[in-house]
């Protein structure tokens, strides 16, 4: 849409609000301050909560393209920033040596030219030219393990590399970065504090609606409403793993593919496993808790209708 960055917080919410993102003024402010200060911004909060969804938006809406470093155990530098095309680099010697060409200096120099580079996401990332820096992101970091968190951080430090055949190669401007963790472990304190951090949590039911209605348009208003207190209730029960903003798209958009226009027992226990994700937990709502809940929020929406 546009390179420019917002000047504002207001212009921020508006920025994020174009594409649907429903963001709360705290989240706006410290996104805004990242882009005005040039700070890797760190995001930390339960699977589902719109985390990721900042740096698409962004990308979007800034018009930059959007790098990805999904981060995952046994992540390292090979599959993170570089590694040389092994296999070109052998045909190139073994030409070569039926070429007769037996200068081991120059065969040397050639197999680590450039073009046998493979370039991963960081090293894409700081690539950039001028002017075209992208959004890096760099998802779910509390996958990683140590030993590549103290590497970004040196990365992230003077956003630049070293790979020995070459040499140095630093961002000629640095990309706007975004991490995400969804804190499964403590992510160093360290790297935090080169961070701005805000913490994602799960929107009240009067964001959630409005995030519903921007995004799911097509659904009818009251089933909106259903949904959302229905996820409201879950939430504050004892679950495994409650369900996201994430699940509660996906469950809206099932109910309207199956021409609901407002919840029942049959409707929910047939599509629990749209919106929870852990058997335990569809056993645990399935039948009599579920219908407490439907008759609870029913009964809240006719109060509600009354007053």
């Amino acid at each position: 849409m546009t390179s420019k960055l917002p000047t504002s917080i207001d212009e921020t919410v508006t920025l994020l609000r174009s594409t649907g993102y429903i963001a709360g003024r705290d989240l706006a402010t410290v996104v805004f301050l990242s882009l005005k200060m040039g700070r890797p911004l760190f995001l930390e909060g339960e699977a589902g909560v719109g985390k990721t969804e900042i740096a698409k938006v962004l990308a979007e809406t800034l018009g930059r393209k959007l790098i990805r470093l999904q981060c995952y155990e046994g992540l390292d530098i090979n599959s993170a920033v570089y590694e040389w095309n092994y296999s070109a680099q052998m045909i190139e010697i073994r030409l070569a040596e039926a070429a007769g060409e037996l200068d081991r200096e120059r065969l040397g120099n050639d197999i680590f030219a450039e073009r046998f580079l493979i370039k991963r996401a960081l090293l894409q990332a700081l690539e950039a030219p001028k002017g075209q820096a992208p959004v890096l992101l760099i998802d779910e970091l509390d996958r990683t393990d140590e030993a590549f968190e103290a590497f970004l951080l040196e990365v992230l430090s003077d956003y630049q590399v070293t790979i020995p055949e070459l040499g140095t190669i630093k961002a000629e401007e640095p990309p706007i970065v975004i991490i995400t963790s969804n804190r499964t472990r403590e992510v160093h304190d360290a790297l935090k504090r080169r961070c701005l951090y805000h913490w994602v949590g799960y929107p009240d039911a009067k964001r959630e609606l409005e995030i519903l209605k921007a995004r799911r348009p097509k659904a009818s208003d009251a089933l909106g409403r259903e949904v959302v207190l229905f996820v409201q209730a879950l939430r504050g029960g004892d679950l495994y793993k409650s369900p996201g903003v994430a699940e509660t798209l996906d469950w809206v958009t099932a109910l309207h593919e199956l021409d609901a226009m407002s919840l029942d027992p049959q409707m929910v226990n047939d599509t629990l496993g749209v919106l929870l994700k852990y058997q335990d937990d569809i056993s645990r709502m399935q039948g009599t808790e579920a219908k407490r809940i439907l008759d609870q929020i029913k009964d809240e929406i006719r109060t509600m209708s009354h007053t």
